[in-house]
């Protein structure tokens, strides 16, 4: 499996403090709005049993990787549990050794053209710029140009107002965290109706993005 999986899918929830009761139903408003990707953080409480219960789910129509993994050991326990893709915030070479080692698409996070360079050198598929909304789609798109054959994708800060933007400035998938989910939440029948309808929303402005690129 490589980044085409992700690169397809534009758009990666990322979920933090998933419940077991309410991440299926999560899932499914998310999917009805044409979100297919889900990150699930390593932070959260039981996230390998999370992980499990989505791959369960889903089979095949959802993407679900691991989120906030900071080392190989966390890595591999993800991968274990079914993870399909490594999130990192971070450039650690172990990581992203363990991740190629069993075959998962490995992502970790960089701001500066060194340290994404360096993380493509040492194997990542794809570099998750992070924080984006730091210095914004301008920054971006000046890191992007002179590294064309690197994909990249923002995360943090993404929101409904900004997402194009960061696609007409080469980002090939982008990562949306609580400006899309917040699994911390109470889970109603209005909460995960609306969730649905912003998933729409985010997706459509992805796909307008698309006439600019």
């Amino acid at each position: 499996m490589g980044i085409e999986e992700i690169k397809k899918r534009r758009i990666v929830a990322v979920i933090r403090h998933a419940k077991l009761d309410t991440i299926i139903p999560i899932a499914h408003a998310l999917y009805a709005g044409g979100v297919s990707a889900l990150e699930i953080t390593m932070e959260t409480p039981r996230a390998i049993h999370v992980i499990e219960a989505l791959r369960t789910e889903f089979t095949n129509d959802v993407l679900v990787g691991a989120g906030t993994v900071l080392d190989g050991e966390t890595a591999r326990a993800a991968i274990m549990s079914g993870a399909q893709f490594v999130f990192s915030p971070t450039v650690n070479k172990e990581t992203i050794k363990m991740t190629k080692r069993y075959g998962v698409i490995s992502v970790p996070g960089a701001m500066t053209p060194t340290e994404i360079l360096r993380a493509y050198e040492a194997g990542a598929d794809l570099i998750k710029v992070f924080p984006a909304h730091v210095l914004g789609p301008a920054y971006f798109k000046a890191v992007a140009g002179p590294i064309p054959h690197v994909p990249l994708m923002p995360t943090g800060g993404i929101d409904v107002d900004n997402i194009a933007d960061y696609f007409k400035a080469g980002a090939v998938a982008a990562g949306v965290g609580s400006t899309l989910v917040d699994a911390s939440r109470e889970i109603s029948a209005d909460y995960l109706l609306n969730l649905t309808d912003k998933a729409r929303l985010f997706m459509e402005k992805v796909q307008f993005s698309k006439q600019y690129s």
